[in-house]
């Protein structure tokens, strides 16, 4: 199954930092998105909520506002809960596993940063080796495998 949510929008407040009871970061936002430009010329917008965790959300409430652009790579996940009336109330977030800054914040004009910086995926550290002598696969070419090791 393919469950994948690729978006580039403008965030429309400033992210909001969290913290769950144990101690978990993340930040609830929404994406201004907008769609195909209609016959009479106005755009028109979707406005998808959505939720990043840990690092990825302490970099977007630090570094972005209002506004900016963002790329999100993430995925749908569902869920409900039970409001105050006693009523269920069913929610549709995009999860971001990763989200990219499009555009440099007017806060870091000054400074000398990337507006292309991706959070979420963990980055490889310059100077940092590697060691492929460890892959059992390295100089083995095709692999056959019988149709007895497939699930299906």
């Amino acid at each position: 199954m393919i469950n994948r949510v690729v978006l580039v929008g403008r965030l429309t407040k400033d992210p909001e930092l969290r913290y769950t009871p144990s101690g978990t970061a993340n930040v609830k936002f929404t994406l201004a998105v907008n769609r195909r430009v209609k016959k009479e010329g106005q755009p028109e917008a979707d406005f998808i909520s959505c939720v990043a965790w840990t690092k990825t959300a302490e970099n977007l409430a630090n570094f972005q506002k209002k506004g900016n652009l963002i790329g999100v790579d993430g995925h749908i996940q569902t869920g409900s809960f039970e409001a105050q009336d006693g009523k269920r109330v069913y929610t549709t977030d995009v999860v971001a596993d990763s989200i990219q800054f499009l555009e440099r914040n007017n806060s870091q004009q000054g400074q000398q940063s990337q507006p292309n910086q991706q959070y979420g995926q963990q980055q490889q550290q310059y100077g940092q080796q590697t060691n492929y002598n460890n892959d059992p696969f390295a100089n083995s070419g095709h692999q056959q495998q019988s149709s007895d090791d497939y699930p299906f």
